[in-house]
């Protein structure tokens, strides 16, 4: 059986929870302490999760886990488009969210987590407002779709862990990530379809 080393409430764990659970894939779960990676680093040789090894395959990036499940259990319900023009746009989507989505958030925390006094609040207001406005951007791709290309793939698997935090609100989550995630992200009425696209992922299953 395949291993899956996770730390608690993790993010980029989740997406390859969501592709294993897609697939119809089992892998042990290996829970590490968040502040302890010393397993991770001695299966892996780096501190980050997920870490998946299938046989003597071991990987971490959450969304190379995913596309490597996808070639590896090629037989499986598919989580890229056959069509090479629609996984082309799928592969775009999931490189923007990476490197221009997740930038905001990311450093946004970085400046929360600075003494207080040294954070900038018009570089935190510049942050919120680009998250704010990204909202608009994903209530228009779901216009007339249940999925952000139309059917359950990849592209859900790398939005939905970081988009959920719009309107799912753990109690007493201690991750300022997370929390900025929540604080940062306000859908209104102008979002229906948005937080109904929330719902629907959320009601998938998790390996």
């Amino acid at each position: 059986m395949m291993k899956l080393y996770t730390v608690e409430a993790s993010t980029n764990v989740e997406r390859v929870q969501l592709a294993l659970a897609h697939k119809g894939l089992a892998a042990e779960p290996i829970q590490v302490p968040y502040d302890d990676r010393t397993e991770v680093r001695k299966v892996s040789g780096q501190d980050l999760v997920p870490v998946l090894i299938d046989g003597d395959k071991v990987l971490h990036e959450s969304m190379d886990i995913v596309a490597y499940l996808e070639e590896r259990y090629a037989d499986r319900p598919r989580l890229y488009p056959k069509d090479p023009a629609r996984k082309a746009e799928v592969l775009l989507f999931i490189d923007w969210f990476n490197r221009v989505w997740k930038r905001p958030p990311n450093v946004l925390t970085e400046e929360l987590e600075k003494p207080a006094g040294q954070v900038d609040p018009a570089r935190v207001d510049r942050l919120g407002k680009a998250m704010q406005g990204y909202l608009d951007l994903f209530e228009q791709m779901l216009t007339g779709r249940e999925y952000l290309m139309g059917e359950f793939s990849a592209a859900d698997i790398a939005a939905f862990p970081f988009l959920k935090y719009a309107t799912i609100h753990p109690a007493d989550d201690p991750y300022l990530f997370h929390k900025v995630l929540m604080d940062y992200q306000k859908p209104g009425s102008d979002h229906p379809h948005l937080v109904a696209w929330i719902a629907r992922v959320d009601k998938r299953p998790r390996a």
